[in-house]
Order: C-alpha cells, then structure tokens, then sequence
C-alpha cells in the first residue's frame, strides 16, 4: 500500500488530535522509510524476475524482512512510540504512534502478493494480494484513502485558502503516485537506486504533512 499508510496517518491525527500530522503520518510510512534506506545500503533488496505490463503483475522476489517483517515492525514500533512519548509525554499520541507503525504489516499482508515474512530471515511469507487486482485496490485502498482525507480535512478549524490549495494538491500529487505504482510498468533502476528514489518521496510526503499541521496551527491562531 501507499495512500492506506498515508490514510492510516490522518486517522490517527482524528484519534490524537494533539500529534502532529507530520508525525502521525510519518509514522504509518515508518517501515518504508526504513525499507528505502536498508535498499541504499544494500542490507534489502528485490529482483524483477519476469516484467509484466505493472509492477502488480510482474514475478518479483523481495528480501525485506529487516523493514516489514511482523517481529521487526513491532520493535520499530515500540521504538517510535517510546522516543514520541520521551519527546512529548503524551500518552494518546504515543498509543497512535504504535498502532501507526504497527499497522504497516497488516496493511501490506492485505495487498502485497505473499512476500511479508513473520520474522527478519524467515522462509514462511504471506499475502493476500489486493494488489493483483486494481479495480479492487481503487476501491479498498482508494475508497479508505479518499474516507480519512475528507475525515481529517472535516475535523479542522480552520479552511483557509493557502492551507486547501496546499492540502487538496498534496493529496491529488500523492494519489497520482500511487496509482502510477499500482498501475505503471515496474521499475527498471536497481535497488539501490529505488531506494534513494523513495526515501525522497516519503520524506517529502511526511514534509508535506508536517507542513500541513503548522498550516493548521497558524491559521487557528496559535504561534
């Protein structure tokens, strides 16, 4: 998924209103920040063993079980949870934070093919593929994207024009992303070059956030 970890961050800020979208949403994006970064290093990578016409339909063989694993998400989560607690002392904030990160692995296990693993060098992966189907994913994941944005964009206090064009081009720009993944042809760079390709564009899509929520806070008055 990308919209549904996205989504998972807006939801999140409904739930805690006083977490940071930047953070919220940082932290549903959390295990592939990490994933783009064990690519650069070499530590993960994946193989396009047979190129079909997407990505979705091609054969491709994935080693990312330090980054997306259920027992590493779990640590991961624990850790972001507990630095967001030692930064904010905000018990709420830090319970969304883990269900954030957490939530990573059953979002994935949704709609990946089977390649999520239970732990970092286990041969057992699942899967229940909802990618293989793009009708199915704009419904499901489209649907659940499009239903948190208009739930957070409601809970807000403040429309001002600056924040909406800001917040309605971020969401279209995002969503054009992701349905270039799930419906484009599959990347012909290696891994590493991938990876560094999409630390960019998830630290830009957690910027952008985080951009949101000072836009928030200014427009209702506070510093």
């Amino acid at each position: 998924m990308l919209v549904g970890h996205v989504a998972v961050g807006f939801l999140g800020k409904r739930v805690a209103p006083s977490l940071s979208l930047g953070t919220a949403v940082a932290a549903g994006l959390a295990a592939d920040l990490l994933w783009a970064v064990f690519l650069i290093a070499g530590v993960e990578h994946f193989q396009i063993l047979r190129r079909g016409p997407t990505l979705t339909s091609s054969e491709v063989i994935t080693r990312i079980g330090y980054s997306h694993s259920l027992a590493m998400d779990l640590l991961w989560a624990i850790l972001f949870a507990g630095a967001h607690f030692v930064m904010r002392r905000h018990w709420r904030g830090t319970w969304v934070v883990f269900a954030a990160v957490l939530s990573h692995w059953l979002l994935d296990f949704a709609s990946h093919r089977p390649d999520m693993p239970l732990v970092p060098t286990g041969d057992r992966i699942f899967g229940l593929g909802l990618w293989t189907s793009i009708p199915a994913t704009l419904v499901v994941e489209g649907g659940l994207w499009i239903l948190a944005a208009v739930a957070y964009w409601r809970a807000r206090r403040s429309h001002r024009r600056a924040a909406s064009c800001v917040f309605w081009i971020g969401f279209a720009l995002i969503t054009l992303a992701w349905y270039n993944n799930i419906a484009g042809p599959p990347p012909t760079t290696a891994s590493s070059a991938a990876g560094a390709a999409s630390l960019v564009f998830f630290s830009l899509v957690s910027a952008w956030a985080y951009g949101m929520n000072r836009l928030s806070l200014k427009a209702e008055g506070h510093s």
